[in-house]
Formats: structure tokens, sequence, C-alpha cells
């Protein structure tokens, strides 16, 4: 997997953070205090272990204010860093440094924090094959770069939007009358390309959605047990002639609870706090000017 990502697809969301830090007086503060003739040297420091991410999009935003800021990357997204690791020197005029910071570091923060919790709920899952992956609970205007996180974690994305798929939930269901109208007008109303997925909530619903040639089914809030015994009827049916469905888990899983749930045999495992919930690593920016203000160590 590519840990990096093309500039064009991340900086629309830079300038509209730039723009919505800098209002319609720009940086009052800096401007006031810093000449604009003046340079200085910036250091990116994680203050935790974990997993980074984001690296490269929070060094553009400052080259995006000024294309005279140049960087220099010790740790790249996707890698490891441990507490008290400098990331990165930026170096430029001093006002971009400073204006630019904030942007920055939230952006490197949180999704650092996203790749730090799928990186350890990956670890949690051990030797199992489930895949852990994150789903729509995404911040509005991130997905893009949450997902990405995701994957720089160690972990897999479901889907990106509504066009990628048919995911049919409890409320789908609620309204079109049950599971099998559900999957009936679902079918009639795409094309032959696109896969449908069908949550369900009990082992009855799971046969109801298996007669009719699911691709996918997402097993919601159901116990070990539960996985188990709706794992073997998902591989019995296959095993009679039927193709292969993909068996998704999904609901309140922790990374206290995932190896058991993993165990199950479930081939996915979708975790919706991964993107919603993760907290941020705690980054920071050092400044001074002129040359570098300490070593990399």
């Amino acid at each position: 997997m590519r840990s990096d990502l093309p500039a064009i697809l991340y900086e629309p969301l830079l300038h509209r953070a730039l723009e919505e830090d800098l209002g319609r007086a720009g940086d009052l503060t800096t401007d006031a205090l810093v000449p604009p003739e003046a340079w200085a040297t910036a250091e990116i420091l994680v203050h935790r272990k974990g997993r980074i991410a984001g690296l490269a999009p929070a060094l553009r935003a400052f080259s995006l204010l000024d294309a005279r800021c140049k960087s220099e990357v010790w740790v790249d997204d996707g890698g490891d860093a441990d507490a008290g690791a400098v990331l990165a020197r930026v170096r430029g005029p001093a006002r971009t440094l400073l204006t630019a910071e904030r942007t920055a570091l939230n952006l490197l923060g949180r999704l650092s924090g996203i790749a730090t919790a799928t990186r350890e709920m990956v670890q949690a899952v051990g030797d199992h094959e489930a895949a852990v992956v994150c789903t729509r609970k995404t911040t509005p205007g991130l997905r893009l770069l949450e997902k990405w996180a995701v994957r720089l974690g160690g972990g897999s994305n479901h889907r990106f939007g509504l066009d990628d798929a048919v995911l049919i939930k409890d409320n789908h269901r609620a309204l079109a009358g049950g599971v099998s109208p559900a999957i009936q007008r679902a079918r009639a109303g795409v094309g032959h390309l696109v896969k449908i997925e069908v949550e369900v909530d009990t082992l009855e619903e799971l046969d109801e959605a298996l007669e009719l040639d699911v691709d996918a089914v997402l097993l919601d809030n159901m116990t070990p047990e539960e996985l188990r015994e709706a794992v073997a009827r998902c591989r019995a049916y296959a095993s009679g002639g039927h193709g292969r469905v993909v068996v998704e888990a999904s609901g309140g899983i922790t990374p206290e609870t995932v190896a058991s749930v993993a165990a199950t045999g479930v081939d996915v495992i979708s975790v919706g706090w991964l993107t919603h919930s993760a907290p941020a690593l705690d980054v920071s920016l050092e400044i001074a000017l002129g040359e570098k203000r300490r070593g990399t160590g």
C-alpha cells in the first residue's frame, strides 16, 4: 500500500482550512509581532508513541501559504515514532510558519490518532484473519484523509460513500417491509456490478438474506456465540453450491473484545469509533529564528 496521497486530493481541504483560520484580515497577532523579512526553522515533534499519518498534508499547509517553505522529513507517513521524536523540520518565512501551525498540527494530530488506534486494533486481532475496517462515521470534509489514516494503521476501508455499494440497514428494511423485499428492490434497482450487503440482527434474518444470494451480511451486535453460528451457516450455504458470502461483524467492538470477535471466523470487523472517537496524537511545533532549534536526536 502506498503511504502517500497525491497532493491534488487534499489541497482543496487545506485551502478551506487556511481560509477559515485567516478570516477577513489574516493573522493579526503574527503580522503585528513578526517582521516580514524574518526567517525561522520549526521542528514538528510527537509527544506520545504512535503511528504517523498526515505529515505530508501538514507540511503542504506551510508551502501553500508560501512556496519558499522547505521541509525535511524524518518519519514518513505510515511510520512509527517514539515519544519525543522529531518528525520533520520546516524552514521558511517566520510569519508563514506561525500562521499555518494550527492547521498543520490539527490535521497531523487527528490523522495520527486514527492511524495509531487502528494499528492497536489490528494488533489486538492477532493471528486471526479478520480485516479491521472503518465506516462512514467520519468528520465531514475529512473522509478521504481519515480513511487514508486507517489504511496507514493497517486497517481497510468500508464504503467511501453511498454510491460504492448497496448496504441495507435496519431503517431501510423497515421502510421496505422486511429483509426479503428490501433485497429484491435493491437488486432490481442497481446494476449487475453493484455488490449488495444487508444488515441482520438475528439468525432468522440471516437465513432469509442467504436465500436471496446477497454478497455480504452485516451481523449487528451479535454475541460471539451467535457470530460463530452465523459464520457456520454462511459457510454451509457457500459449500452448498452458492457463492461465498462475506461475513461482517459490527457494533460496540473494542480493543478488549475484538480478538474474541475475530476468533468466531468473521471476515470483516467494522469499527466506527476509529474515525469518530479516536484520540488525537499529541504533536507540537517548536520554532526559532534562524537555524534549527535542536537536533533530531
